[in-house]
């Protein structure tokens, strides 16, 4: 069972309590409605989507009910770290 550390909680629970949100840290655009519709589809459905560490988004949806960033190895499927929303940015170790 894969276990996930919620943040605000502080405990590690099972994965079944927790709700993938999508790649994390997208600024929405300032002034959207002056985006081409082509500016506007890359901005709601082009994701990196890389291989290994990748920042995301996550919810304990079964638990405290709030969103959380986490850095995670998409090959191994590892939480390298998980960390509050409003937080910098977590460094990718090289």
């Amino acid at each position: 069972m894969l276990l996930i550390r919620c943040p605000y909680c502080e405990e590690d629970r099972p994965e079944i309590e927790f709700s993938y949100g999508g790649e994390a840290h997208i600024a929405r655009p300032l002034n959207p409605d002056e985006l081409s519709d082509e500016q506007w589809a890359e901005y709601l459905f082009i994701r990196s989507n890389r291989r290994g560490l990748h920042h995301e988004r996550w919810l304990h949806a079964h638990g405290c009910a709030r969103f959380f960033n986490a850095l995670r190895d998409t090959v191994s499927d590892k939480f390298e770290m998980t960390y509050k929303m409003g937080e910098p940015r977590a460094q990718v170790k090289k």
